[in-house]
């Protein structure tokens, strides 16, 4: 393994994560054109509102096994997608370096 190893597979989740982010916005009836890691979540961005913010997070759940506490469920509409998408990558590997331990 080299060592540019890590920073690939870390560039590989953050795309699937950014995929699965736009493909469940597209699925929810939300114009995805022109978001990107800067776009705001909420209403002054991709314009989300507090429903489509809790389907977004469970879609994102539910497609990588990770879990928000309902407090951060609340700050989402203030996250950019680049924002919301490293939160989501710290929990995959969060998740992973637990499995490991245990």
């Amino acid at each position: 393994m080299t060592d540019d190893a890590p920073a690939a597979a870390e560039s590989s989740t953050d795309e699937q994560i950014r995929e699965v982010i736009l493909r469940s916005l597209r699925e929810m009836n939300y114009d995805t054109t022109g978001i990107d890691d800067a776009t705001l979540l909420g209403p002054a961005g991709a314009d989300l509102e507090s429903l489509a913010l809790a389907e977004l997070l469970v879609r994102v759940e539910d497609a990588f096994g990770v879990r928000f506490e309902d407090d951060e469920a609340e700050q989402m509409a203030v996250l950019t997608v680049g924002e919301f998408r490293a939160a989501v990558a710290a929990r995959i590997g969060a998740g992973a370096a637990s499995s490991a331990v245990g």
